[in-house]
């Protein structure tokens, strides 16, 4: 999917029983009951966490230890101690490292020691294969040997059970775990046992300890959701089969049982059709790729051949892989848009005669499927073997970002839209997924599609995904059509997700944890017989800036966690402070795993102020969710762990380049935040705006315009201004008549996202604050003259107010991304010299 400021949101507000096939069977569900390329990120500095604190022995058992991971805990423990309340009651619970959260949790006293050749007793046969994995899992990662056996009656073991397997009273996939101090003991019923011995390796103390002791408790739970996914993009680049398969870890983990895959789009086809040959020989591959960001000008692109395949047999192994795992996948064969790579293969499918290549950059393109018998027998063959394949009820049939513009020049489609009585290209693409509709349910199996399969009219038996916001998913369950909510203003993970200057390349857009978090996927606009309809939830990982797997580690995770409690845990017992305080201590997890996790949670994250009253410039002030860490800082060249600390908020009176971090002792947690600052006579001084910015970019509201920093690119939404339906109108309030001879306005071009210069700049000036007078305006033709920053040179003039006045474009013209639609005003930093 291609980006726009209109769903680029950067604001800050049951399974079959088997262990082996267990495909998503689902018709109306309800939600239950309440590297060097990765900078300092990836050099190692978080790769190996400082050791859990210990406290002191106690006297009933001196090996006992009550291990904490960092200060945030100690402090966490103080409180607690101070409160009067017990480590061990139920109050304490965030301090185990269970992401998600289950539904019941109960601490109590005491350890259940984990040790070598312990036994682990399971049923005999296919439903010992939960076990089996959880064994692997410990051995691999924490070097403990344990032994798989179907009787043991003695204490010390960790036995499993489906007893709960036919109990009608205990929701879809409930567990049951029980830790005492003799034994382990975890029953369920349909994927539960699975889910259960997930929160079990989560209780696995996972920083450096001398013995794995797992603190006893008792937990009952169940999922929220029917639908908890996650998908992956392979098309813009290709992952090998291990790394698909490590994916799929990661979603298991987090109890996600969808893995949507997305096997097909413009720059590429990476699934074996064997009746259709083409597309592994020639659609599977491109001639170069893209070169830096998308909205860099020149774009530059290198000449490397690049692609890859699944072959059906390498399919077959990872959905079987999946299914082990507990987890259904789904195919994406992208259609009737995003495919050149398919064009490329067989031309004859296009509404032109081509010819055609697989993209080498990114976006949406104007050559589709066009809608002829050639392209629906086509079809036919691809969807009869993708069918085969997959056991899942799903097929993803895409229907997102498909361009018209070659159905409104081809006779064929408008002779279809008469034939068929249809008033426009809309109802024409609904038409095409109507007949796709049919194709998939011949081969028994139901599409689902992003939310544009709306436009036109849905067709029946369709589900959708909602991609562009909740409103998608509103309007399809208020039609009685399956929903899964998948916004990318919370889930769309190839966004940025801090504002560290460290952060590795991104298409752009700005989602942090707490974003990814803070979502309920039950919109309050839903009565509660429509809510049912909402299956569930799902985040997004395209990769047209994701070249290797080292780095789909680092955009999924830890948001995958967070996405895994929206999907699983009860809303009423969700807290984002407790989440960040338990997953905290169970990132150890991944650091024993080696996983190349984003350290944002520990990031400097800065906050830029408006001075104190009668003070020029700004002020800084740096926070870092890592409690007890220091933030050292400088503003000279020489930045180490000697630097000052910062106690309080710094004033920044002056042009500086400052630099910060975060240290615990001598070592350094965080990536080095650096920032410059700029000082006019407009840096810090109060802003009036005429009309607010579209609520989706307005962090800052107009001190966004004067707060002395420039908007970083690629752009993140953040640091910007958005307007669309209005002009920019601020009003500057020097504080006393001074003389300036120009201003400068700093916008963004990035038509591809649909923002556009302006249409012109006007300067005015005021000494009371109420009568302006107009002393310039520049028109676009001046404008286009700037990159970026545009220069009005107004002459010589006095005045205490300044209003500045930034026109937008109007609507997109056509040919471009977006035609039709408001160009978006993008300003960031106003500048009077």
């Amino acid at each position: 999917m291609d980006y726009n400021p209109d769903t680029f949101l950067a604001d800050e507000k049951s399974a079959r029983n088997t262990r082996t096939d267990c495909p998503l069977t689902i018709s109306k569900v309800r939600g239950l009951p309440e590297s060097p390329e990765y900078g300092d990120v990836a050099d190692g500095i978080f790769q190996t966490r400082l050791p859990w604190l210990t406290m002191p022995a106690t006297p009933k058992n001196k090996k006992k230890k009550l291990y904490l991971h960092t200060p945030m805990h100690k402090l966490l423990l103080s409180v607690l101690i101070l409160l009067g309340v017990s480590v061990n009651a139920q109050q304490a619970d965030t301090l185990l490292p269970l992401v998600p959260q289950p539904v019941n949790v109960k601490r109590m006293a005491g350890t259940f020691p984990l040790r070598d050749n312990m036994p682990v007793v399971a049923p005999p046969g296919v439903k010992s294969s939960d076990a089996v994995l959880f064994i692997a899992f410990v051995e691999s990662f924490y070097g403990i040997h344990l032994k798989l056996v179907n009787k043991h009656n003695g204490a010390g073991a960790i036995r499993i059970s489906y007893d709960l397997e036919e109990d009608k009273t205990k929701p879809a996939d409930y567990y049951e775990l029980k830790v005492s101090a003799t034994e382990i003991k975890i029953t369920g019923k349909g994927s539960g046992v699975f889910y259960g011995l997930q929160t079990l390796i989560q209780l696995i103390p996972a920083g450096i300890v001398n013995e794995y002791n797992i603190p006893c408790v008792s937990i009952s739970d169940y999922p929220r959701f029917a639908w908890r996914g996650m998908h992956l993009d392979v098309s813009r680049h290709f992952f090998k089969k291990e790394e698909v398969k490590k994916y799929i870890d990661f979603l298991a983990m987090y109890k996600l049982n969808v893995f949507h895959w997305h096997l097909t789009d413009d720059q590429g086809w990476r699934i074996e059709i064997k009746s259709r040959p083409k597309l592994t020989e020639k659609a599977a591959w491109r001639s170069g790729t893209l070169i830096g960001h998308y909205t860099a000008s020149p774009q530059k692109y290198d000449t490397t051949r690049y692609g890859g395949f699944y072959t059906q047999d390498e399919v077959r192994e990872i959905i079987a892989y999946a299914q082990q795992r507990h987890i259904t996948v789904v195919p994406e064969i992208e259609l009737p848009g995003h495919s050149l790579a398919t064009l490329s293969a067989y031309p004859e499918l296009g509404c032109t005669p081509g010819p055609f290549e697989a993209a080498k950059t990114w976006g949406v393109f104007n050559d589709v499927l066009c809608p002829k018998e050639e392209t629906f027998k086509f079809l036919e063959d691809v969807f009869k073997e993708v069918c085969a394949l997959f056991p899942g009820q799903y097929i993803h049939i895409g229907g997102d970002e498909c361009p018209k513009d070659r159905w409104k020049e081809s006779a064929l489609c408008q002779e279809i839209k008469k034939r068929e009585n249809l008033k426009d290209e809309h109802e024409l693409q609904s038409w095409f997924i109507r007949r796709v509709e049919k194709i998939v349910a011949a081969n028994n199996k139901q599409i689902i599609g992003w939310d544009e399969i709306l436009e036109g009219g849905l067709a029946p038996g369709a589900a959708v995904m909602s991609w562009r916001g909740d409103e998608g998913g509103i309007a399809a369950a208020r039609e009685k059509h399956n929903v899964v909510m998948s916004p990318t203003s919370n889930f769309y993970f190839d966004y940025y997700q801090s504002e560290s200057h460290e952060e590795p390349l991104a298409i752009g857009g700005y989602l942090p944890l707490e974003k990814v978090y803070g979502y309920n996927p039950l919109p309050a606009a839903l009565k509660p017989e429509e809510q049912q309809y909402i299956m569930g939830v799902q985040a997004n990982l395209w990769t047209e800036y994701i070249g290797d797997f080292r780095k789909v580690e680092y955009m999924a995770l830890p948001r995958m966690a967070a996405l895994a409690e929206v999907a699983w845990s009860q809303q009423q017992a969700r807290n984002y402070e407790r989440f960040v305080a338990r997953l905290t201590t169970h990132l150890l997890i991944h650091d024993r795993m080696g996983t190349n996790y984003s350290k944002a949670i520990f990031y400097i994250e800065p906050q830029i102020l408006p001075p104190q009253p009668g003070k020029p410039g700004v002020r800084l002030l740096l926070n870092t969710r890592s409690k007890g860490a220091i933030i050292r800082y400088s503003v000279t060249d020489v930045f180490n762990e000697n630097s000052p600390p910062l106690e309080d908020t710094l004033n920044i009176m002056r042009p500086v380049s400052l630099s910060a971090a975060a240290y615990e002792g001598q070592m350094r947690r965080s990536p080095i935040y650096r920032q410059s600052f700029q000082m006019t006579y407009s840096t810090g001084k109060p802003v009036t705006l005429a009309t607010p910015p579209d609520a989706k970019y307005n962090n800052g509201g107009g001190f966004t315009l004067v707060n002395g920093v420039v908007g970083r690119l690629p752009w993140n939404g953040a640091e910007w201004l958005g307007y669309k339906d209005n002009n920019l109108e601020a009003v500057i309030d020097l504080g006393k008549t001074s003389s300036f001879n120009r201003v400068r306005v700093d916008v963004l071009k990035d038509e591809g996202s649909w923002i556009y210069q302006p249409k012109s700049i006007e300067v005015l000036t005021s000494n009371d604050g109420i009568t302006f007078t107009s002393v310039k305006k520049i028109g676009s033709e001046e404008i286009q003259k700037y990159v970026r920053m545009v220069m009005v040179n107004t002459g010589m003039n006095f005045g205490r107010y300044v209003k500045v006045i930034v026109e937008t474009a109007g609507t997109i013209p056509a040919g471009k991304p977006g035609e039709g639609n408001p160009a978006w005003l993008f300003v960031d930093e106003i500048f009077i010299e």
